[in-house]
């Protein structure tokens, strides 16, 4: 971004939700603004999805229906977050232009019918959906109601890897600006291997489906030139808004389990503010854990200043296999750890549940069931809450332990040869983070490469590729005097996919103290046993230790006897090495050893297990403790100050009942 971020300014919290009147007969608008008046909404994104309504032939606009619904808004005091309306593309586009429909790997066309139809390189989409934007900016560029800018939605959701012959130029011209010539391709690549070596940038094509496995490298860079095709789009829509309009551009990330394409570190700095779609995901072992997680790793996105929750829903969701209703009191719960966690929206897809159409069981702020519901009470009930929290805005989150995190690492890890596919990139993540939050400990979530001076202790999990030069920030921070966990397979690839030899962990090698000769992965129902009486499984290395001290060992499985935890002393600092997957307990507890050794301990401490979440949020002039229970159990937590969920004064011990939040503003920092 080439000029400074305009702020998102808004009265306290907001409190929001996406809203598509199009879906309605104009008669149920008046209705629905008051309601959510009702409900306490104050931002409402509309026009996400409005291109086929306000430009329903090509280059005819109409705008009578927008006009009227933006203007209802404001009438009741309600702001608007514009969404520019070309998230999918019109029927009549596609049909004139079939052209500009993606194309998977195995070379089949997708078809329209759903969203997203569009190639993200493709010219002719671009100037049909800019002429959009621009119609829609000079339409309400200076209307008093817009609060914010929504570019598309949910960029690269469904499209965002495209094979098209349109896609293969572009990204032939993407890979000629990066390398400059073929031989320093052919060697980044390393096309030597299967006879794979290019003569000319022709004949360069997408990493199709073939009948074997296909170059890492070659996907990896696939990877890296889709996320920039997309930024570049976004860019491209931001660009006209900002000549036109004054006020704040974003779109809405997918900072959530299973969305892997987009590299966010990269688009960071292109929004004026960071906002991001969060759905609970079922599908994993631990769903709540990793709801936190994508907030921390939506804040670091935000460099530690506040961001926007822009969706996520009341209840249960459409789209997996088993779609759970959320238990009574989640959905404020769900909502408020976001905005522990640094969200100053808290926004709901979507305010009235469809009728008809794909995500017609999609849950909705005003249910099918209407306003005689729990589900509408608790919304009313979390919007008169988010309220109260208008003093929280703009509060920041204290943390001295933070996780290294890439995308890059994610594509790099996630090929088709490795060394197991029972255990991903983000399943180590994943547990390393779950291992420091069931302690009550404040995690960022960081970028490789970012300044550590501000922490402690810093958790290095699977970082699978890592430059050198990421690599020497953390181990000059260790030598200064850092503590460090590096976990397996991490270090073992540079920028390319090539592998560092000498020994796996590569340019952590020296600061670790150990060399890793072989991975030695086991099956999910092979446990391993550590000497220590810890359990772990799915992974061992064989390796030996070189300046490290062996703090616990195999006890059995294929590298029985060898090293399985290390420390390091490494200049001032310390340099700790897993190379297993510790059950949940055991990888509790090793970290809980480390984070004593470095000095770190829980900000707020209850007398509660790990069923309730406690982070502070740190303004200029007070700090908020916010208590989550999301057990059954009552817990104690001792403060002084006012909670704003009650509304009362509390001091000393004050008990937080199962289920309950408290947010206390503290009488004086801490």
């Amino acid at each position: 971004m080439t000029s400074a971020r305009r702020p998102f300014v808004h009265d306290g919290i907001a409190y929001g939700c996406d809203y598509n009147p199009e879906q309605w007969d104009p008669t149920v608008w008046s209705e629905d603004v008051a309601l959510m008046r009702d409900a306490g909404v104050d931002l409402v994104a509309i026009n996400v999805f409005g291109w086929s309504h306000v430009e329903p032939r090509n280059g005819e606009f109409d705008f009578a229906s927008l006009d009227r619904v933006i203007d209802l808004l404001d009438d009741a005091g309600i702001k608007v977050n514009l969404g520019t309306g070309t998230a999918s593309p019109p029927p009549w586009l596609t049909r004139l232009h079939p052209e500009i429909l993606p194309v998977t790997e195995d070379g089949t066309t997708r078809y329209p019918g759903g969203r997203q139809a569009w190639c993200p390189s493709s010219p002719v989409f671009r100037d049909a959906a800019l002429a959009l934007v621009d119609a829609v900016a000079r339409r309400y560029g200076s209307h008093p109601a817009v609060e914010l800018w929504h570019v598309s939605n949910e960029l690269g959701c469904h499209n965002a890897l495209c094979f098209c012959e349109t896609s293969a130029a572009a990204f032939r011209d993407w890979l000629e600006a990066r390398y400059g010539t073929i031989d320093a391709l052919n060697a980044a690549w390393g096309t030597a291997f299967w006879s794979q070596t290019y003569r000319e940038w022709g004949e360069i094509l997408p990493p199709m489906a073939n009948l074997s496995t296909r170059n890492p490298g070659q996907q990896l860079d696939f990877h890296r030139f889709s996320s920039d095709a997309l930024l570049d789009y976004f860019r491209a829509e931001a660009e006209i808004i900002r000549a036109i309009s004054d006020k704040p551009v974003t779109t809405n990330f997918m900072v959530t389990a299973h969305i892997e394409n987009l590299d966010y570190w990269s688009w960071a700095a292109d929004m004026d503010v960071i906002a991001n779609d969060h759905y609970l995901d079922n599908r994993l072992a631990d769903p709540r854990t990793e709801l936190s997680f994508a907030a921390d790793l939506s804040r670091g996105l935000a460099g530690g200043a506040p961001w926007l929750l822009m969706e996520h829903s009341t209840g249960a969701v459409n789209w997996q296999p088993l779609n759970r209703a959320k238990a009574p009191g989640q959905l404020i719960r769900n909502s408020l750890t976001h905005v522990a966690r640094g969200a100053d929206a808290v926004c709901f897809f979507q305010w009235r549940a469809s009728v008809q159409g794909s995500e017609k069981f999609h849950s909705a702020m005003l249910p099918h069931a209407g306003t005689d519901t729990a589900l509408w009470r608790e919304v009313v009930e979390l919007g008169g809450i988010v309220d109260r929290l208008g003093e929280v805005a703009g509060s920041r989150v204290d943390s001295d332990v933070a996780i290294v995190f890439s995308w890059e690492s994610w594509w790099a890890a996630g090929t088709e040869s490795r060394p197991s596919h029972a255990l991903g990139y983000l399943d180590q993540v994943h547990a390393a983070y779950a291992a420091l939050h069931s302690q009550g400990l404040t995690v960022d979530v960081i970028a490789p490469g970012a300044d550590l001076s501000p922490y402690r202790l810093v958790v290095v999990p699977g970082l699978h590729l890592v430059r050198a030069a990421d690599a020497s920030a953390i181990t000059d921070w260790i030598a200064a005097g850092g503590t460090a966990v590096v976990t397996f397979f991490s270090g073992t690839v540079d920028e390319n996919d090539r592998v560092y030899t000498g020994g796996y962990t590569g340019p952590f090698r020296e600061a670790l103290g150990v060399a890793v000769e072989e991975f030695a992965p086991v099956a999910a129902d092979e446990p391993l046993r550590l000497t220590s009486g810890a359990t772990a499984s799915l992974w061992s290395e064989r390796m030996h230790v070189t300046t490290a001290t062996e703090v616990d060992a195999f006890a059995d499985g294929p590298s029985a006897g060898g090293p399985a935890v290390t420390r390091n002393a490494w200049g001032d600092g310390s340099a700790w090495y897993l190379a297993t997957l510790p059950s949940p307990a055991d990888y509790r507890a090793l970290l809980e050893r480390v984070a004593a050794e470095a000095g770190v301990a829980p900000s707020v401490r209850v007398s509660a297990g790990a069923d309730v979440e406690t982070v502070r949020r740190r303004g200029e002039d007070a700090a908020y403790v916010f208590v989550i229970n999301h057990g059954h159990d009552a817990a104690v937590v001792e403060a002084t100050g006012h909670d704003l969920v009650t509304d009362a004064a509390v001091s000393g011990e004050i008990e937080i009942p199962g289920g309950s939040v408290r947010i206390i503003r503290e009488e004086s920092l801490v």
